[in-house]
């Protein structure tokens, strides 16, 4: 047993000696360098990183971020009244036509699709004439110019009890409902689609044919 101890004691030194010579292998510099070097690289990686997300973050809020399309009328003229009208037979009808100048604006990065497009005029409640437009595109950040034509229904005009009197007193109130419907498409994930319409009111000014005191209001 002694001599089992004695072979024990002397082999221990030996493990000593291998595991000094593994630490010796891979100096305290070389690990400290390479851990500096992880850091470091590491660090680039997560600025980076920090970079490209701010830039995602900002590009949604600003370029990607999909805005409403606007309509807006610039003006109405009106053809066929004058001040002789409140003169003739009103069982016979006569032709008024109202004449649209409307702009529809697109702020966003890519083009507007518009598929369909309406607007309808009405007095005193009663729709008396209304016309559909064509499809279009409105591109990027640009504004698009659309001339429209309502011929007013002289039947149901004449159905109005205070037509004759506005006749007579030179001043025809009337509204106007317009509507658009479209898509806006960035990319395959970032699409959206509109349903913009607009609400006014006027009044028609029978001797100047022209129109007055216009209000509007735009919803979405």
């Amino acid at each position: 047993m002694s001599e089992k101890n004695e072979q024990v004691k002397h082999l221990a030194p030996a493990f000593h000696r291998l595991d000094k010579e593994q630490t010796d292998a891979f100096p305290v510099d070389f690990m400290t360098r390479r851990n500096r070097r992880c850091i470091k690289w590491g660090g680039c990686f997560l600025s980076i990183l920090s970079i490209v997300l701010t830039v995602l973050l900002v590009l949604m809020f600003t370029v990607f971020h999909v805005k409403d399309p606007s309509i807006n009328i610039n003006y109405v003229s009106i053809q066929g009244l004058s001040n002789r009208t409140a003169d003739i037979d009103l069982d016979r009808g006569f032709n008024i036509t109202i004449e649209a100048d409307v702009s529809i604006k697109n702020p966003n990065v890519a083009s507007f699709k518009f598929s369909n497009m309406s607007m309808s005029v009405h007095y005193d409640g009663s729709i008396v004439g209304e016309t559909r437009g064509s499809s279009g595109e409105v591109r990027a950040r640009k504004t698009l110019r659309v001339s429209l034509s309502i011929e007013l229904r002289a039947d149901e005009m004449l159905e109005v009890g205070r037509l004759e009197s506005d006749l007579s007193a030179g001043i025809m109130p009337i509204s106007s409902y317009m509507w658009i419907s479209g898509d806006v498409k960035i990319s395959d994930e970032i699409k959206r689609s509109f349903f913009v319409r607009t609400y006014c009111t006027m009044n028609v000014n029978i001797s100047s044919q022209r129109i007055q005191d216009q209000k509007c209001r735009r919803r979405i």
